[in-house]
């Protein structure tokens, strides 16, 4: 457990554990030594002539002073450890997180990575504060012991140390057990977290449906596992530490008999024999201690396994040496990428022109998110090339590519805070004069009038004191704030009304004729404004060109649009009737 430790923690915290090790064993050896001095001194006191005691007290003093005087110190590092390491992996996790692919994030594992910061970090942090010491003195203590009991009696010693060995062996067979234990509950403690928020975020449409009383059955399954989790684990770490606890008891036991039969052969003296009877419930005392705290160190073996499997899980390769992109134009040369094995792109090659706006065009799963997503490089395709500039997207420091690209998903999230620090975030260091002309821009102006403290008005969590065109306008100007030579659009207008629409296409001509700007749409004005179409089908590109070109192909592109203009003169009419 201790080389994971200082994997998980990292080279930046070798010196203070190696510290922290040293002075635990420093204090156990000590610690042991001091129990050894007991052995001689007893026997003098207990002897014909008690007097003949005092350089061996006086030597056990010093022992116990030294010991204090280490003791002291290891323990507030122990919890400075502690402290530091919890902050430290938090950190850690949070680095590790923000490179990881987009990929990765998948329902389960988003609820796995808060059980490990929320939980499994607290976990380990009690192991430099709490659970390493009883783990030195478990290891150190009885070694100093048996050791010392040879020169004393090496029956005793050959006695305990076969008591060691059976203490170990139990310990391990006990350790297996509990570990698939924890590592089962852990994964439905984390399935359960998801369940919870996923609840939580389907109220509107549990209650919209009646589903208030009895939820909805895949959180109450979930909580279901868990409680059965929660008894395997008892079911599997009790025989540990009662097992445990049996082999330290029927040591000294053991040893006493041992030492009884002894004495009453008479090779070994009645004073000795107390000695070493202190010696051997000094022996036992820690084995003890670990079998009760057996469950916390298992758990926490199990966490900084978890831990470090997630600071080990590999990212999207970052060059040695990054390219600079020599433009702002976006060309995709024969890419193939797909979900979980299901192909989503099949070959697609297209170029996004800077200068102009393109629209993206396409039925549903053809690929237009994830052709935004690779040119943000949210992963990497399995064949084939994203270039920007001229450069492949690979050859680019994740930094150098971002500082180019802003994107506006459909799905938009904000932080709670207030509207301006919402938008701040797309440039931290723009002035205030410059945010507030971006919301402008964005029509967040408005958002800002219409709630009580305008522009500090908090948006709660996930912006949901906002609709989800508010949510979306505040998205778009932290795009537009970021001022970058490529923007994408993920069909940013589908949340917003006419009016603030007819805005955000302005801004966004505007955008194109100095940028490089893709847009996921659906919309007919958009379509029309756009000075380059791709549309794609089946994860190709099938047609290319202008708004005009296209619709003379009579192509896909032709129907689309034919088929759009259709369903916008539909409307509803009275019964009986049906008006196109």
């Amino acid at each position: 457990m201790i080389r994971r430790l200082f994997t998980a923690l990292g080279p930046e915290h070798d010196r203070a554990l190696r510290r922290l090790l040293v002075l635990l064993t420093a204090a156990a050896l000590l610690q042991g030594a001091a129990f050894v001095l007991l052995v001689p001194a007893l026997r003098e006191v207990l002897g014909r002539e008690p007097e003949s005691a005092w350089p061996w007290v006086v030597a056990l003093a010093v022992v116990w002073t030294g010991y204090a005087a280490v003791n002291y110190p290891a323990t507030l590092a122990g919890h400075e450890t502690g402290t530091n390491m919890s902050r430290d992996l938090h950190h850690r996790i949070g680095d590790k997180v923000a490179q990881l692919p987009l990929a990765w994030f998948t329902a389960d594992r988003v609820g796995g990575l808060g059980h490990l910061a929320a939980h499994r970090v607290v976990d380990i942090m009690s192991v430099p504060a709490h659970l390493l010491r009883p783990l030195v003195d478990t290891c150190v203590t009885p070694l100093v012991v048996v050791l010392a009991m040879v020169f004393f009696d090496w029956r005793l010693a050959v006695a305990m140390a076969v008591a060691a060995v059976a203490a170990a062996v139990a310990y391990r067979l006990a350790s297996r057990g509990m570990q698939a234990a924890d590592r089962h509950a852990d994964a439905v403690h984390a399935d359960a977290a998801g369940r919870i928020v996923e609840f939580a975020r389907a109220q509107p449409v549990l209650r919209a449906f009646g589903r208030t009383a009895q939820g909805h059955t895949a959180l109450d399954e979930a909580l279901t596992a868990q409680h059965r989790a929660g008894r395997r684990m008892l079911r599997a770490g009790m025989p540990g530490i009662v097992g445990l606890g049996f082999v330290a008891q029927a040591s000294f036991i053991a040893l006493l008999a041992l030492g009884t039969y002894l004495a009453l052969d008479g090779s070994l003296g009645t004073a000795e024999l107390i000695a070493l009877l202190v010696l051997a419930a000094r022996f036992v005392e820690p084995v003890m201690f670990t079998a009760e705290i057996g469950g916390a160190i298992r758990v926490a073996e199990n966490a900084l396994t978890e831990i470090n499997a997630l600071l080990d899980t590999e990212t999207l390769p970052e060059p040695e040496v990054t390219r600079r992109a020599g433009g702002a134009d976006v060309e995709l040369d024969g890419v193939r990428f797909g979900y979980d094995g299901t192909p989503v792109l099949a070959g697609l090659s297209m170029r996004v022109p800077h200068g102009r706006m393109t629209a993206l065009v396409g039925p549903s799963g053809a690929g237009k998110t994830t052709v935004i997503k690779l040119i943000a490089r949210f992963s990497d395709p399995e064949a084939g090339a994203v270039r920007v500039g001229g450069v492949d997207v690979r050859e680019m420091r994740t930094e150098d590519l971002t500082s180019l690209i802003s994107v506006v998903f459909q799905d938009v999230y904000l932080f709670d805070g207030s509207i301006l620090d919402n938008v701040r975030i797309g440039r931290p260091g723009a002035t205030d004069e410059e945010v507030h002309a971006a919301a402008r821009t964005a029509r967040v102006d408005a958002i800002a009038e219409r709630l009580p403290g305008g522009w500090d008005a908090p948006v709660g969590e996930g912006g949901s004191r906002l609709s989800g065109g508010e949510r979306q306008r505040i998205s778009i100007a932290r795009a537009l704030l970021k001022d970058t030579p490529i923007v994408l659009f993920d069909e940013a207008t589908a949340a917003l009304d006419a009016e603030n629409e007819h805005a955000l296409q302005e801004a966004m001509a505007a955008l194109s004729r100095e940028r490089t700007v893709l847009v996921i749409a659906h919309r007919l004005h958009t379509l029309r404004e756009a000075g380059h179409i791709v549309v794609l089908d089946e994860g190709r590109a099938v047609e290319e060109g202008g708004h005009e070109e296209l619709l003379t192909l009579g192509g896909r592109y032709a129907h689309y649009w034919r088929e759009r203009n259709r369903a916008r003169g539909w409307r509803l009419t009275g019964a009986g009737a049906a008006a196109p």
